[in-house]
């Protein structure tokens, strides 16, 4: 499997404070969260198949390259 490191700018004390906010969140906080992403202008939310994910983080890390 291969193996990637912290995207740019993220070191492991913005990881911790990530964490950190998903381990404290209510219920309730992350499902508004969730509802909220949903309706984010230029995105989309879909469900692919597990064995497919490598392929699009590397499809996005490409696209996020190319700007």
């Amino acid at each position: 499997m291969k193996q990637y490191g912290l995207p740019h700018g993220w070191d492991a004390d913005r990881v911790a404070k990530v964490v950190e906010h998903y381990e404290n969140q209510t219920e309730d906080e992350a499902l508004a969260e969730d509802e909220a992403a949903l309706e984010t202008d230029g995105q989309t939310v879909m469900e692919i198949p597990s064995v497919l994910v490598p392929a699009v983080r590397e499809l996005l890390a490409n696209h996020e390259a190319t700007g």
